[in-house]
């Protein structure tokens, strides 16, 4: 198989340690059992202060410019955000606020998300879907919610869940695969 395509993996989270960036990490290695692929970990918490205090990309350091452009060339993005009172962090939307409204169209974008309970696991199909369909983007069917029981010390332990990202994993792998591009990089159309 070929590496010739790129996953980038954006774990939503500003804390460290993280239980968003361990899930996150959970599906880069799931999918790697399926595809060849360059892969990139983008820890929002690593360039938050920046992110939040820019009214736009011209104020950004080189170094996250070329995160955010990360995000846009990918061939398979994987989104994962920690639910704060009902939904994903402002912080977290800002990042994506900065991202060229046209930079992900008909990118395969696989969702997923951690909270304390399981009352906000609908955060994936009622928040982040819609954020990333106005992005014109190919939200996968499938996505992977974590709450805070499913994981200790900050790794899974919960077979349930484990089961749910080896799932869509497969399913990303599927769609990539079917997309009859692995070989050549995945196009958006312009």
């Amino acid at each position: 198989m070929s590496t010739s395509f790129n996953v980038v993996a954006v774990s939503g989270g500003a804390y460290r340690p993280s239980r968003t960036q361990v899930l996150a990490e959970s599906i880069i290695t799931a999918l790697s059992k399926h595809l060849d692929f360059d892969s990139r970990l983008i820890v929002l918490g690593d360039i938050a202060r920046e992110v939040g205090g820019a009214l736009s990309r011209k104020e950004l350091a080189a170094e996250t410019e070329a995160q955010l452009q990360a995000i846009e060339q990918a061939d398979l993005l994987i989104v994962a955000a920690p639910v704060y009172r009902g939904s994903y962090p402002g912080q977290f939307k800002h990042l994506f606020d900065l991202i060229e409204m046209n930079a992900l169209i008909d990118t395969p974008v696989l969702l997923a998300a951690t909270g304390g309970s399981e009352r906000h696991a609908l955060v994936i199909d009622h928040q982040l879907r819609p954020l990333f369909s106005f992005f014109q983007s190919l939200t996968l069917p499938i996505g992977v919610y974590g709450s805070e029981a499913d994981f200790k010390d900050y790794k899974i332990v919960s077979e349930q869940l484990q089961a749910r990202v080896e799932l869509a994993a497969e399913r990303a792998a599927g769609t990539v695969l079917s997309a009859g591009k692995v070989g050549a990089p995945l196009r958006k159309i312009a």
